[in-house]
Order: C-alpha cells, then sequence, then structure tokens
C-alpha cells in the first residue's frame, strides 16, 4: 500500500462507521469504474486505430484544418 492511501486509510478510520462505510462506497464504486473503463478501451483498440489512419490520410490528404482556423 503506498503512503498516501495508508494516510488516508488512517483518517478514514477516525470517521464514524457511516462515514466509512460511505467513503467505502464510492471509493470501491471507482475501482470499479476504472475497470470498466480499462476494458472498454482495450477492446476499443481496433477502432481507435482506424480512426487514427483515417485521421491522418485526410490530414496527410490535405483535408484537415488547425483547429485555431475554424
Amino acid at each position: 500500500m503506498t503512503q498516501a492511501l495508508t494516510s488516508a486509510v488512517a483518517v478514514a478510520t477516525k470517521l464514524p462507521p457511516e462515514e466509512q462505510d460511505v467513503l467505502a462506497a464510492i471509493l470501491l464504486e471507482e475501482i470499479a469504474s476504472e475497470q470498466r473503463w480499462s476494458v472498454s478501451f482495450a477492446r476499443s483498440e481496433t477502432v481507435l486505430e482506424a480512426l487514427a489512419s483515417e485521421a491522418l490520410a485526410d490530414f496527410v490528404a490535405g483535408k484537415t484544418k488547425p483547429l485555431d482556423n475554424l
């Protein structure tokens, strides 16, 4: 466990039980959300690669504009 997490847990243990439960629920949901994002991102690698290739081809073909010229 990192020093930052150790410190956070030490502070959390001083909270009332109800607040500890709320904090635990928030932390667990955040961890689950990060895991879902990682899985989703890994599954989209082929699609992202195709989009990047298309964007690069458009740039090379002169079909793009700088964002500051919109």
